[in-house]
């Protein structure tokens, strides 16, 4: 593998010969491992095959695809662990370690990780390309065969107690590209809602309550998501056994030591961070909550104080009713020797009208009561 900053891509002819070029990383450079088709009833069928690159410890990258006999061939890992690989477990989380490799699933990043390099799944995606940055920066390229390094190199490495494994060191980076893009999540979501549910508390609009739904919604998926997180780490704290068989660089020097101290430490660090996320996450919640509440206070003292506009118009009409049945009664053309007394007419009205101020005011008298 070439030593430079680009990427050493293989292209097989025809003729089955493999020619060479240097090419830089970009979606179209990719290297075919065993992704040839095979024939059956006169029809070529060809095995999916899909994007993959390679980290290796010397800091040596190159993007190959291939299809998963292959990658189960060069990692060692059973065909059922390549399946959370798949788009249906792809807002799962997990860790398993295998005998030679660790199956690694957080968020966006799936990766198979060994002694001595690490397959990345999507190679393209914003956190993978974060992982490698993170991954360049911890090991420089250096000019080292691309085969597994001896077991006194790694013997050697196990040795200095200042710097974790390789596998460790993989680990802890995928570790760090997940927090960071859950509080680059968190810090976005609350830039976006403090101001919305400021707004909200002065002015209800349907705009706003959309806006605070969605808000609300997303908060809830990546609520659940780095709950995941937390979980399988806790997982792995439960079990010492577990975290053992993440020990690669022990297994392949075939060293004694099973102390898992420095693992337990690395996933401690980062459960406290993890949970200190999801308490950030939780406080959001809270205070969405607490608005809506109180959103709900205010729009209930609206519906009562209508509900008492209403009750009042309702004593209103009654007590005009009152009135106008008192008229209707001496609007009848029935013989009465009250039409032809002088000036009765005006005082009848004015009884009518203090009769019914009268009736108004002690109905809503009694009701206030």
């Amino acid at each position: 593998m070439s030593n430079q900053s680009h990427l050493s891509i293989c292209h097989q002819n025809k003729d089955g010969a493999v020619k060479n070029d240097t090419e830089t990383l970009m979606p179209s450079a990719l290297t075919p491992i065993n992704a040839g088709g095979r024939t059956g009833k006169g029809k070529n069928k060809t095995r999916r095959a899909r994007p993959w690159i390679v980290f290796s410890r010397n800091g040596n990258t190159e993007v190959i695809e291939c299809d998963n006999s292959t990658i189960m061939k060069r990692v060692s890992i059973p065909a059922r662990d390549l399946r959370i690989r798949g788009p249906l477990f792809s807002n799962s989380s997990n860790i398993l370690g295998r005998e030679k490799s660790i199956v690694l699933n957080l968020e966006n990043i799936k990766a198979i990780v060994t002694a001595n390099e690490v397959w990345l799944l999507d190679p393209f995606r914003p956190q993978v390309l974060s992982l490698i940055d993170q991954l360049k920066k911890q090991f420089p390229q250096r000019n080292v065969p691309e085969n597994i390094q001896s077991s006194q190199d790694l013997e050697a490495e196990e040795g200095f107690q200042s710097e974790l494994p390789f596998e460790f060191q993989v680990l802890e980076s995928a570790f760090e590209v997940v927090c960071s893009f859950f509080d680059t999540s968190v810090a976005s979501l609350e830039t976006e809602a403090l101001p919305v549910l400021a707004e909200l508390t002065q002015k209800v609009t349907t705009k706003n309550l959309s806006i605070v739904r969605r808000l609300k919604r997303n908060l809830t998926c990546l609520i659940a998501r780095v709950q995941k997180v937390k979980d399988e780490i806790e997982h792995l704290l439960d079990d010492d056994k577990d975290m053992a068989e993440f020990y690669l660089t022990r297994k392949v020097i075939q060293s004694q030591k099973e102390d898992v101290e420095d693992l337990e430490m690395l996933l401690e660090a980062y459960l406290i961070q993890v949970e200190g996320t999801r308490n950030k996450l939780h406080t959001m919640t809270k205070y969405i909550d607490d608005t809506e509440d109180y959103v709900k206070i205010k729009q209930k003292d609206k519906r009562n104080r209508l509900l008492l506009f209403k009750l009042t118009l309702i004593k209103a009409s009654f007590a005009i009713s009152a009135g106008t049945l008192v008229v209707s009664l001496f609007g009848m053309n029935i013989p009465n020797p009250l039409y032809s007394t002088n000036g009765l007419f005006g005082y009848f009205v004015l009884g009518v009208f203090v009769m019914c101020i009268v009736l108004f005011m002690v109905i809503f008298g009694n009701a206030r009561w």
